[in-house]
C-alpha cells in the first residue's frame, strides 16, 4: 500500500494538485470526502462542519453520531466537546481509510501525522501571498471579499491549521523538514507540475523498496 498526503497553504492550489495526482497515479482521493462521511453520520451541514474544522469556532451542542445534533446554548460560540467528536471521529476516519490497505492520496486534516506509521511520502504546497490571492478570486464561488478581508481569511485559515497541528504533534505546520518535497506554485498551471512530480513519488517508493 502506498499513501501520498499533501498539505496545504490555503489558495496555494493544494487541492487541486491533489486530485489531478491521484488520478494520474489511480490512487483512492480523499478530501472533502472525509466531510461528507462527517455530514452523514451527524445530520449536520458540509460547510458547516468544515467551518468548525477549519477555524475551531463553533455553537455548542450536544453531538450524537447517526442523529441530527440539537443546540443547547442558542448562538453561544466557545470550543466544546462537540467540536472535540468532530476531531476524534474524522482521525477515526482517517486511519480506517488507511487500513483498507488500498493506495491513496488524502489532502489535509493532518493525515501525515496520523499515518505516520505507514511511512507516507509527504507533500507541502505553498505559493506567495499574491499568488494565493488571485487564484482565490479565481475560485471565490459565492463570497464577494475585498482583497484586504482574503488576505485576512488566508492569514486565519493557515494560523487554524498550524494550530491544529500542535494539537497532535510538536512538529511546526509547513517546516521543509517534516516534508519529502515542498512545492512553491507560484506562476505555475497545477496539471503541469502533475507529470514530473508522478515520476518523483514513483522514484521514492520505488528507492524505499530497494533500501
Amino acid at each position: 500500500m502506498k499513501i501520498i498526503t499533501i498539505s496545504r497553504e490555503f489558495g496555494s492550489g493544494g487541492r487541486e494538485l491533489g486530485r489531478c495526482l491521484a488520478e494520474a497515479l489511480g490512487y483512492d482521493y480523499y478530501d472533502r470526502e472525509i466531510i461528507t462521511s462527517l455530514a452523514n453520520e451527524t445530520d449536520l451541514n458540509e460547510k458547516f462542519i468544515e467551518k468548525i474544522l477549519d477555524t475551531g469556532i463553533f455553537p455548542t451542542f450536544t453531538l450524537t453520531f447517526g442523529k441530527t445534533f440539537t443546540t443547547t446554548m442558542g448562538n453561544t460560540t466557545v470550543k466544546g466537546t462537540g467540536a472535540t467528536k468532530l476531531l476524534v471521529r474524522e482521525t477515526q476516519i482517517i486511519r480506517e481509510i488507511a487500513k483498507k490497505g488500498r493506495n491513496c492520496l488524502i489532502v489535509g486534516r493532518n493525515a501525515d501525522i496520523l499515518l505516520k506509521k505507514y511511512h507516507p511520502i509527504n507533500l507541502f504546497v505553498y505559493a506567495s501571498m499574491e499568488a494565493k490571492l488571485q487564484r482565490c478570486l479565481n475560485h471565490k464561488g459565492d463570497e464577494d471579499l475585498s482583497l484586504k478581508q482574503l488576505e485576512r481569511k488566508i492569514k486565519q485559515i493557515d494560523k487554524n491549521r498550524s494550530s491544529h497541528r500542535q494539537l497532535l504533534s510538536n512538529e511546526k505546520w509547513g517546516d521543509k523538514e517534516n516534508f519529502n518535497l515542498c512545492i512553491n506554485t507560484t506562476g505555475l498551471i497545477i496539471r503541469d507540475i502533475v507529470p514530473p512530480l508522478m515520476d518523483y513519488v514513483n522514484f521514492l517508493f520505488e528507492h524505499r523498496k530497494h533500501k
